[in-house]
């Protein structure tokens, strides 16, 4: 029988797992994960959300969706490419690769991020909402919608493309917005070449 005396004296010493040494771990399986879903040919999901992975290799492509949503990852690598969704929402992110592909959605939700790369196409759509986004890059194309609601966007760049909903709810251009009629202010997204196809929401 253990003694008091002892335990107070450390003269018996009970090995104890830390919360430091979990979260090596932690860490250490969840990179062996990514390097496995590469070994098998990156085919179909990689699911790395509420994992406390901070970075991805360079040139990782994943053939379906990439979550990463709820970890501490604070920037992309180069030549990343998503067959679908890109789950970035509540994540410290704050940048964008400029030669990020994204086949599906891109969800930037309640991030710090405040710009985006040049050129950037989404196929799917692509959620701003909450985040510090002040101006949006030229020649942005968007499959799906755009959701700029809560931002503090202010105007709407050149040639932007957007082939599903424009929200603007509850932002400074949303409120801009409504000096005009739908058709009208479609027309001057018309005018600066781009386009929106479907509705308006401010």
């Amino acid at each position: 029988m253990i003694k008091l005396i002892d335990i107070l004296e450390n003269k018996i010493l009970v090995p104890r797992r830390g919360k430091e040494e979990r979260s090596k771990n932690y860490k250490i399986a969840t990179q062996k994960k990514i390097q496995q879903y590469i070994k098998d040919g990156g085919k179909g999901d990689l699911d790395l959300r509420k994992t406390p992975i901070t970075s991805l290799p360079d040139n990782l492509q994943v053939g379906r969706n990439l979550n990463l949503y709820d970890t501490p990852l604070t920037s992309l690598p180069d030549n990343l490419q998503v067959g679908r969704n890109l789950n970035l929402y509540d994540t410290p992110l704050t940048s964008l690769p400029n030669n990020l592909k994204v086949g599906g959605s891109l969800n930037l939700e309640n991030t710090p991020i405040s710009s985006l790369p040049n050129n950037l196409k989404v196929r799917g759509d692509l959620y701003l909402n909450g985040t510090k986004i002040t101006s949006l890059p030229n020649n942005l194309e968007v499959g799906g919608g755009l959701y700029l609601n809560g931002t503090k966007i202010t105007s709407l760049p050149d040639n932007l493309k957007v082939g599903g909903d424009l929200d603007l709810g509850d932002s400074p251009l949303g409120e801009k917005s409504l000096e005009y009629s739908e058709n009208d202010f479609k027309q001057i997204i018309l005018d600066k070449g781009g386009y929106v196809k479907g509705s308006l929401w401010r």
